[in-house]
């Protein structure tokens, strides 16, 4: 699927990769090492979704969205628990029994955050927000995607200005980490 277009089909898209990943792990026998390979791609993906998410979609929602503010927050507390699930998902091998409890909690918690979207705040987003600004929410969150971090990082701040601020140093940091392990590469 390819990337581009205003902010709701750019993410659309990212969920659809996400649930292809998921499939994928789904589709292996426990223990198989290629979980834990899937797992921490999905991670990378998801990652850079929420902190783009969090820098550009949150506050348009803020912005744009009648009771934006509460919408916004239970968006970044699903995040908050997604990316604890991560983090935790982080440690384990493909064989470790705490993998496949892990996994299975985070592929509930990012489906049910990805449904909610789709079927709830984008398409308020998509009516209440005029479509040039969705269109430049786009192109900002593709850029962002480019510079986020990697790996979960639980007790980075969420919300404008720091998290705009810190995420491309711990973006850098990330992806210097990552190519030294070879993580994210199949």
């Amino acid at each position: 699927m390819g990337h581009g277009g205003n902010v709701i089909d750019e993410l659309v898209t990212d969920h659809r990769e996400i649930e292809e990943f998921f499939g994928r792990i789904e589709a292996l026998p426990p223990g198989d090492k290629n979980r834990k390979v899937l797992a921490d791609q999905a991670t990378i993906e998801l990652v850079r979704h929420s902190v783009a998410e969090e820098a550009y979609l949150y506050p348009a929602v803020r912005e744009h969205l009648a009771n934006g503010d509460a919408l916004a927050d239970k968006e970044l507390d699903d995040h908050s628990k997604a990316e604890q699930i991560m983090k935790d998902l982080e440690g384990c091998d493909a064989d470790d029994p705490e993998f496949d409890r892990l996994i299975g909690m985070l592929m509930i918690e990012i489906r049910s955050h990805l449904a909610d979207e789709e079927e709830n705040l984008f398409p308020r987003l998509r009516a209440a927000c005029p479509a040039d600004a969705l269109d430049t929410l786009g192109d900002k969150v593709r850029q962002a995607k480019k510079t986020a971090p990697t790996r979960p990082h639980p007790s980075a701040p969420d919300k404008p200005p720091a998290n705009k601020l810190l995420a491309p140093g711990v973006g850098m940091v990330d992806r210097l980490r990552d190519a030294m392990t070879g993580r994210g590469k199949s």
